[in-house]
């Protein structure tokens, strides 16, 4: 058995903390849900805590999210593909968006459905990801400008994504002096200016923003309080709002050095001995009922520090306990806290309970 946990306090405490700095900036912010895969239980929570905006990925998603409350904004965070276009128009108002023929076909699925589309325009500056190019990006807004029942909410960008590129100040400076160059050239005002997600936290902080970058999209740091510029967790914020426990089923003393002619594991790994001296020791180790199909093991950490993961298969975990202070048992359980990526892999998983603490 293995199972999620959501501990509602510190999720709570989480989105109180980044509420406050972001209201007294005058920040606009979404939550970015698609983490929690569409899981209801856990939407009803961020939507619990007073949360008007959500952002997602995936428009069954977004269908959900109207399912629960009407009123809430959604927003679809990347180009849609032209098979999701009907969805994207009934599920979300707000889309990302980086290519005029899909602009086009958006514009006419909101006036099949009467309604009002709106859209970001994602601007490429180094990442490497989505985004319209720089230099293009006046021909491109102006093309735009003249669509049907499609209404430009905004410029953004996304950084550190895909490339690792962080939002520095002059970052953010040159996409605010987009929304200027925009702004006089077709005597518009643009009201959002996305400046990017969890990873832009520490320059609110240091208050290192520019005025006009006034809306962010926020879920890592929300769901694991963590400062992605130096991998340490915000002062104030909690760390483990999600937990994942999984139950031993065995218990055994066995060798550190496999025996038999070795090949590819399951995973494609080889075991490899690099001392002579781990050919005569051993280790007590434990299996957890978790494996490869729920979580990848570089994305989870035990929380005793006694622990040290050895290796998955498709269904199981092995663990090292010899250096524990705990007296484990069979059926006994073992708690890991997660990285965004190891969260991501077990709320994706048919396999794995989630549960609310």
């Amino acid at each position: 058995m293995a199972f999620i946990k959501l501990y509602r306090e510190k999720l709570k405490e989480n989105y109180q903390f980044l509420d406050s700095i972001f209201k007294s900036r005058g920040i606009h912010w979404g939550v970015v849900s698609k983490m929690l895969c569409g899981n209801e239980i856990y939407l009803k929570e961020i939507i619990a805590l007073g949360v008007r905006e959500i952002h997602d990925s995936r428009a069954s998603n977004l269908r959900k999210i109207k399912a629960l409350d009407p009123e809430i904004q959604t927003v679809y965070i990347k180009p849609p593909a032209k098979r999701s276009i009907e969805s994207i128009v009934r599920y979300a108002d707000v889309s990302f968006n980086t290519e005029i023929y899909t602009i086009k076909l958006l514009s006419k699925e909101a006036q099949k459905q009467n309604k009002i589309h709106n859209i970001i325009i994602m601007i490429e500056m180094g990442d490497l990801r989505e985004g319209v190019m720089g230099e293009e990006l006046i021909e491109f807004y102006g093309n735009v400008l003249s669509l049907p029942n499609i209404e430009i909410r905004g410029i953004g960008t996304n950084l550190n994504c895909l490339s690792g590129v962080m939002p520095t100040q002059d970052k953010l400076i040159q996409l605010s002096l987009y929304k200027q160059l925009i702004e006089a050239k077709f005597n518009i005002h643009i009201p959002w200016v996305s400046g990017g997600t969890s990873v832009a936290v520490p320059l609110i902080l240091k208050n290192a923003r520019p005025m006009a970058v006034n809306h962010f999209r926020i879920g890592e740091a929300l769901f694991f309080g963590k400062d992605l510029f130096n991998g340490e967790t915000i002062e104030g914020m909690h760390h483990d709002v999600f937990k994942l426990y999984s139950e031993i089923i065995e218990i055994t003393e066995k060798p550190d050095t496999p025996t038999g002619e070795l090949g590819e594991n399951v995973a494609g790994h080889t075991f490899s001995v690099d001392k002579a001296e781990d050919l005569g020791s051993t280790s007590l180790r434990a299996i957890l009922d978790v494996g490869l199909l729920d979580m990848q093991p570089q994305y989870i950490n035990p929380e005793d520090e006694g622990i040290t993961i050895i290796d998955a298969s498709s269904d199981m975990l092995v663990i090292d306990i010899s250096n524990s202070k705990r007296n484990y048992k069979v059926g006994d359980l073992v708690s890991f806290n997660l990285r965004y990526m190891g969260a991501l892999y077990l709320l994706n998983s048919d396999y794995i309970e989630k549960k609310i603490g």
